[in-house]
């Protein structure tokens, strides 16, 4: 993947921040928990990965791999011997091992998530990276456009997390091909979280065939979307 054309600036010490989408990566009340509010919350998670022999987490956005770490850690909180986990992210412009590594120091709670994935990370990070970080979990980064990605993915998801830029910033993530993709890759019942909750991303989650429902934000957002395939 070709880094030139996502440049990356610090902002506020270890806050990554794309000039190309005008937006941070993450969250700058605390991204880590939003992600336990959003994505894991917003998911059911971790009750329904509870008894589960495999769990599939699919993920639109994989950026500096703060959600795959916050998943992880409260992975291991939970899990019961046996099972396996496996996150699959999309991501088109991958980052260097380094920048994950800045990025994830910002949260000493993850400390030991952030070294062993920068210790697993490529040096040039392409086509699927695969790394197996302990023998119930499983990482899987798909480099490249996310509709092709996940028009390409074989297995059925339990949840999703929907997590690209800013929908006014970045409508690709969000449009309505995509979400249809989303959805026919999800299991029966199977379920997406976002920090989105634009009037056009509502939208297209429901003409995918989702059931949406608005929660409340995180750290004063009014609003977030959650649902399930029916």
């Amino acid at each position: 993947m070709d880094r030139a054309n996502q440049p990356l600036e610090w902002r506020d010490g270890d806050m990554p921040y794309s000039p190309a989408f005008g937006d941070h990566f993450y969250c700058q009340t605390d991204g880590r928990l939003e992600c336990s509010h959003v994505f894991l919350a917003g998911n059911g998670l971790p009750e329904r990965w509870q008894n589960r022999a495999t769990f599939l987490i699919g993920e639109l956005g994989f950026g500096t791999g703060l959600n795959f770490a916050e998943t992880w850690r409260q992975w291991k909180l939970f899990r019961s011997s046996g099972q396996h986990l496996h996150f699959m992210s999309f991501e088109l412009y991958p980052m260097r091992r380094d920048e994950i590594d800045r990025a994830l120091s910002h949260w000493p709670e993850i400390d030991t998530e952030r070294q062993a994935l920068a210790a697993l990370w490529p040096d040039r990070p392409e086509g699927t990276v695969s790394l197996a970080l302990d023998d119930q979990t499983t990482l899987s980064v798909v480099c490249g456009r996310a509709t092709d990605g996940v028009a390409a993915a074989a297995a059925d998801f339990d949840a999703w997390y929907l997590d690209g830029f800013a929908p006014s910033r970045n409508a690709d993530m969000w449009s309505e091909e995509l979400m249809r993709l989303v959805c026919a890759k999800s299991v029966p019942a199977g379920t997406f979280a976002t920090y989105a909750a634009a009037g056009f991303v509502r939208r297209n989650l429901i003409a995918a065939g989702f059931a949406v429902e608005r929660r409340g934000g995180f750290a004063g957002k009014r609003e977030m979307l959650c649902g399930v395939k029916p």
